[in-house]
């Protein structure tokens, strides 16, 4: 279907602990489908890709056009690349404080994907 929706489906199943089995039953449809689908060995049809958006709450074009495994972690290492550079122009406190909000966001992310349930 898209260049990375095999590779984000098994990788937002697998984030929020959800087996084959269980999106299959959650879908109606058979389990080796969706290993089909997470191996590229079908195409997707879009209605099921349809409901696999819904399912997950992830937007259809960041499903299919983003590689969702990098997208994750892309802002935090941006942040992080910067807060290196700058570290020497920025307080001990300041440090401690945007390190904090670093952390916060990556823990409230990773609950998301853990949470986000039909």
């Amino acid at each position: 279907m898209a260049r990375f929706f095999n590779k984000n489906l098994k990788f937002i199943r697998q984030q929020k602990n959800i087996s084959q089995q269980e999106l299959a039953d959650k879908l109606n449809i058979d389990r080796s489908t969706i290993s089909r689908w997470e191996n590229d060995e079908m195409d997707i049809t879009i209605g099921n890709a349809i409901k696999l958006s819904n399912f997950f709450s992830i937007p259809m074009e960041d499903f299919a056009g983003k590689d969702l495994t990098i997208e994750s972690n892309k802002t935090f290492d941006e942040l992080e690349i910067l807060f290196s550079k700058n570290k020497d122009l920025l307080t001990d406190e300041d440090k401690e404080y945007i390190k904090f909000i670093i952390e916060k966001r990556k823990r409230e992310i990773d609950k998301e994907l853990g949470e986000n349930d039909i």
